[in-house]
């Protein structure tokens, strides 16, 4: 028999350091983030401390100083912040995984005051050991705001450590790390300052960069980091000049941007940042925008697709997000209910500047509107709530290169076409159908790429009682004369045997242009499903699969001159009628699409037999 028993997990240091050493982290540069964000928390926490008056302060700016020294093939990292006693030493340094700034906010946070604005940045307690990613020996030197005695850690990458009294005189710590062999482009000045501009550029705390080289003469060092990024500002105290010259410095993009949005959520979301509306030319740039996300001003990850949504992903920007769950090396989110909190309140913000921008800068807005109009439309078809918020603010672009909102649209035509918005996606191939709407006072939309119509169609569902027509599509409902059209079967079989197509519908229809005899009208549905297949390479391509779809119509215009004459030498039996008809069909086929191989032969043939009885 078997008795009960209980007791605990042992592991070696020798079994765990080659885990944290490898996998520990996903990129081996964050270790050096780690460090330095070690230094910043030990400043933080002094600086709670004397707020408290549990510390003296001694006027010494605070300050954390990166040194490289090549000879010695060290990296050291060195704040003058809160230090630490040999009980805390081996307590939150010997201990792994157990986390000083979770002690430290237990005891001292409240919740309120400067720890609301400056939060404790490590809570995993693992920071230290990012170092034996490249190092085989640290070394910790520190003492304790305290004035306890100054304390030596010596550790070596197999968890081996040993702990002796230190000469340090002044409060802080210097952690020095020294470099293995096989990592030596970390002693590689350069690289080590590309690696603080990208993690600890914001942190919030000076930091200083010192390579080992003499400086020039009268040279003054300078911080490699703003410790109040502009976020950190109210919107109301940061100017155009300075959310374009952010925006420049992070993104190394000379182009503006087009506009931003400053975000400040208070509780219970607890999150800042600027997003921009980047300048870019969709069809020879990448669409995919890069929103920086930081925690505490500390640099965590170029791509949070998790709390940006994917219709908004060409957004460009930082987020600062001190709330947001983070695995052990901040590198990953994970998918909880703040998340998609905050992802829902960028959505709400966007929403809210673009109507903002609409309804009190109209001028601006239009000017920007066509870079935009492509995410913006793609986003009111993926988010309902996004469109019901923004439905104001979605212009159309006009053939004439204004702009209105569908609203405006809709109640400058109520006399006229109500309900229905015409539309163009070929202004040269629709010409004749475009100018027979500019004569009749009809403002016609541009459509300019597929998405267009699939966010009309969008549009339609949203609103019911909307559609939107291609000016080909039902042209006689607008287009026509207040008088009666008159049915004439000769011409109706006359048409149908010059078009070859024996399925052919012909209307007759009296439109308000006596210059244009005939159009090709093709039903909107016919026309959409056609564009689908096409999409799908179901349909389409060259010769005979471009004849036009069965539900079409061709108009004939009993107003036209031309058509009476026809009519008339019918009843004359003149043969001039089918030849002229067939050309009045091979013209109303080239308005309203491309010709067919054969179709173009004939129309050429035709052509060239009227220029010649021109020129007899």
């Amino acid at each position: 028999m078997i008795e009960k028993k209980t007791g605990g997990i042992s592991v070696n240091t020798e079994n765990i350091f080659p885990v944290i050493k490898k996998w520990l982290y996903s990129e081996k540069d964050i270790f050096l983030r780690e460090i330095v964000s070690n230094a910043a928390d030990a400043v933080t926490k002094l600086k709670r401390l004397i707020s408290l008056g549990e510390a003296t302060d001694n006027e010494v700016p605070y300050r954390i100083t990166v040194t490289l020294d090549k000879a010695a093939r060290t990296l050291t990292v060195e704040d003058n912040g809160i230090g630490m006693t040999e009980e805390e030493l081996e307590r939150y340094i010997c201990s792994i995984a157990l986390s000083g700034a979770v002690d430290f906010i237990k005891k001292y946070e409240s919740g309120e005051g400067e720890s609301t604005k400056n939060g404790i940045i490590g809570h995993f307690g693992l920071g230290f050991y990012s170092s034996f990613m490249v190092s085989d020996t640290v070394e910790i030197h520190t003492r304790s705001y305290t004035d306890a005695p100054a304390v030596h850690l010596c550790c070596t990458a197999d968890g081996d450590y040993e702990i002796d009294q230190s000469d340090r005189t002044e409060r802080g710590t210097e952690v020095i790390m020294h470099i293995a062999e096989d990592e030596s482009e970390y002693l590689n000045a350069a690289k080590i300052s590309e690696m603080l501009q990208k993690y600890c550029a914001f942190m919030p705390v000076e930091i200083y960069f010192e390579d080992g080289e003499e400086k020039k003469d009268g040279e003054k060092a300078l911080p490699i980091n703003d410790t109040e990024p502009l976020w950190q500002r109210s919107a109301s105290d940061c100017t155009d000049e300075d959310y374009k010259s952010f925006y420049q410095k992070v993104f190394s993009d000379y182009r503006e941007p087009l506009f931003q949005i400053h975000i400040n959520a208070d509780y219970p979301l607890n999150f800042k940042g600027i997003l921009y509306f980047p300048r870019i030319n969709p069809q020879y740039e990448s669409i995919e925008g890069q929103v920086k996300l930081y925690y505490n001003q500390v640099f965590v990850a170029d791509n949070i697709k998790e709390v940006i949504p994917d219709y908004l992903l060409m957004l460009k920007g930082v987020l600062d997000c001190p709330e947001l769950p983070l695995n052990v090396s901040r590198s990953y989110l994970q998918t909880n209910t703040y998340v998609s909190k905050v992802s829902a309140h960028i959505v709400k913000k966007v929403a809210d500047k673009l109507i903002s921008l609409c309804k009190n800068e109209r001028e601006r807005y239009e000017k920007v509107f066509d870079d935009i109009k492509t995410f913006v439309e793609y986003a009111a078809m993926r988010d309902g709530k996004f469109y019901d918020r923004t439905k104001d603010a979605l212009l159309l672009k006009l053939t004439d290169g204004k702009h209105m909102t569908i609203g405006e649209y809709l109640d400058a035509a109520k006399e006229k076409h109500e309900n229905t918005v015409y539309y163009t996606t070929d202004p040269a191939m629709q010409a004749q159908f475009l100018a027979m709407y500019e004569a009749a006072d009809i403002p016609v939309v541009h459509f300019d790429s597929m998405l267009d119509t699939q966010f009309a169609a969008a549009v339609e569902s949203h609103m019911g009682n909307v559609k939107f027509l291609r000016v080909d599509a039902d042209p006689a409902s607008a287009l026509k004369n207040e008088g009666e059209s008159t049915e004439n079967d000769a011409l109706r079989q006359l048409f149908v045997k010059v078009s070859g197509n024996d399925k052919l519908t012909v209307k007759f229809e009296a439109l308000k242009d006596p210059d244009v005899p005939a159009i090709l009208s093709v039903t909107e549905e016919s026309r959409r499903m056609e564009d689908m297949m096409r999409m799908y390479r179901m349909a389409g391509g060259e010769g005979e699969d471009l004849a036009f779809p069965t539900e079409s119509a061709l108009i004939l215009n009993t107003t036209s001159t031309l058509m009476t004459q026809i009519d008339g030498m019918l009843a004359k039996g003149d043969e001039k009628a089918e030849p002229l008809a067939a050309y009045i069909y091979r013209l109303a086929l080239l308005s309203s699409r491309k010709l067919s191989a054969t179709e173009m032969q004939e129309f050429l043939r035709e052509s060239y037999r009227i220029l010649g009885e021109l020129a007899q």
